[in-house]
């Protein structure tokens, strides 16, 4: 076994071939009983993914599994930084993705040399970082936060507390005018919620008036401005589930639109539309759909890529990760 793992990590894991003739489906099944491991997917994986998942969610959802989770492996089908995530958590769990070059624009966006001189410049400020970065980051920050408890975590801080906020902008501005805290923001911005076009919005909400539009806060503020609803991926399904409402209009990471058809068959639910041209005319991240069945079967297989946090990050990123956990309870 060594020298077969050695072998494919030269040769490279994730596009090591799969016979055509392997039941994807039960194989992973069998792997995860025999590895005891854990699938935790995020809504924006594909819809097969999604299927044989152990626990479907966003990224506050994920996080809470993974620091619960009575696993030896998580398999993480997301992006680099929620395996990083999990690792941050879990470190005596082994933490694999199917693919370690599933990044994250927003992520990328926040280099920690350049945010630890930006931190140097507001001393008298706490850092609330979305937990869409890296490690890194996380450990330069003091509380970590998610689409879904972003407000109540800042409404939870003394009003006359000084706060900088990384790295979602868009995210940013959505909270403080919200919550009516002026926060300096680093300016960075998902390139799957930047990319709806408010031009073809405009007209797909004429072609379907009747629709509910809504939208996740990484969206643009002129995008948000149109929305009936803004909320995080969870509260945005909740919304289409529970709303009387028959059609709508999503306006974040089309992936969602597979659990949404799942919950409520009957409804109508159309992607928002993207500026640029791909496959779907939707909004859809190319990150995510790296990953894919055979990748997340050769993950388990070889138990590779593994996410690895050096030990002096992973104490310090899992101090805010942890005090975000405490006040989300």
């Amino acid at each position: 076994m060594e020298a077969l793992l050695e072998e494919v990590q030269r040769v490279g894991y994730v596009n090591k071939p799969v016979a055509e003739d392997i039941d994807l489906v039960a194989e992973i099944n069998r792997l995860k009983k025999e590895k005891n491991a854990v699938i935790l997917a995020h809504y924006y994986v594909d819809g097969a993914i999604q299927d044989i998942a152990d626990y479907i969610g966003d990224s506050l959802g994920l996080s809470q599994q993974a620091a619960a989770t009575p696993a030896d492996m998580i398999v993480f089908c997301g992006v680099h930084f929620m395996g990083e995530t999990a690792k941050v958590l879990s470190p005596e769990k082994k933490v694999v993705i199917p693919d370690l070059n599933a990044g994250c624009s927003l992520a990328d966006s926040a280099p920690a040399d350049k945010f630890a001189e930006f931190k140097a410049q507001y001393p008298d400020h706490i850092v609330l970082s979305y937990i869409n970065c890296s490690a890194e980051i996380k450990a330069l920050s003091d509380i970590i936060v998610t689409s879904s408890n972003a407000l109540k975590i800042v409404e939870s801080l003394p009003k006359d507390q000084k706060i900088i906020f990384a790295p979602d902008a868009n995210l940013g501005r959505f909270v403080s005018k919200k919550t009516g805290r002026d926060m300096v923001l680093w300016d960075g911005a998902c390139i799957v919620h930047i990319d709806i076009s408010l031009e073809k919005l405009h007209k797909l909400r004429t072609d379907y008036p009747e629709a509910k539009f809504i939208a996740h806060p990484e969206c643009q503020e002129h995008i948000l401005s149109e929305a009936d609803f803004v909320g995080s991926t969870t509260a945005l399904l909740k919304y289409v589930v529970d709303s009387p409402e028959q059609t709508f209009i999503v306006g974040t990471e089309a992936g969602i639109l597979h659990k949404m058809k799942e919950a409520v068959p009957h409804k109508k639910i159309i992607p928002a539309p993207a500026s640029q041209n791909n496959t779907c005319a939707c909004s859809e991240c190319p990150y995510m759909k790296m990953n894919t069945m055979e990748k997340v079967y050769n993950a388990m297989l070889y138990e590779q890529p593994e996410i690895i946090v050096p030990e002096d990050v992973r104490l310090k990123a899992y101090e805010s990760v942890a005090r975000m956990l405490e006040l989300s309870k």
